[in-house]
């Protein structure tokens, strides 16, 4: 399996100065500010965000076609909360919010693949350190009713 790599710069203090994150031939500006205060451009913790959503996104169908009902669609939002604690900020939480067009599946069926996704997905392995990761895992109206 091949190893991936990404490669951040930050330039300045910590509150005065910016830097850049680059993956995938891909360059993106972050700062102080679009860290902590909602500014412009992105932040490591977006990119978990991003991250953590396409690994779910895969292997939750995955495990859908493994148990024979193969997906059109995993659509997943993930969001990163990070607050700050006694030692500095720390990730606190992860709430994953899928929907999924999957024909045939019954809800028992799916929210067992959507919670073995959301527990063994190598993102959510590799952040077992944060306290809580939660999942709202819902089935596209197309495919409830025909379940």
């Amino acid at each position: 399996m091949p190893t991936r790599t990404a490669q951040a710069e930050w330039r300045g203090t910590l509150r005065g100065g910016d830097g850049d994150m680059r993956a995938g031939g891909q360059r993106v500006p972050f700062s102080f500010s679009s860290r902590f205060a909602g500014g412009a451009g992105s932040n490591p913790e977006e990119l978990i965000a991003a991250a953590h959503a396409g690994c779910f996104s895969m292997e939750f169908a995955a495990r859908l076609e493994q148990a024979g009902f193969p997906p059109h669609a995993v659509r997943t939002t993930a969001r990163v909360t990070v607050e700050p604690r006694d030692a500095g900020f720390a990730i606190t939480r992860i709430h994953l919010r899928c929907t999924a067009d999957v024909p045939g599946v019954d809800e028992e069926t799916f929210q067992r693949a959507a919670e073995g996704a959301r527990t063994g997905c190598p993102v959510s392995k590799a952040l077992a350190a944060v306290p809580e990761i939660t999942l709202d895992a819902t089935r596209d109206g197309e495919s409830a009713r025909a379940a």
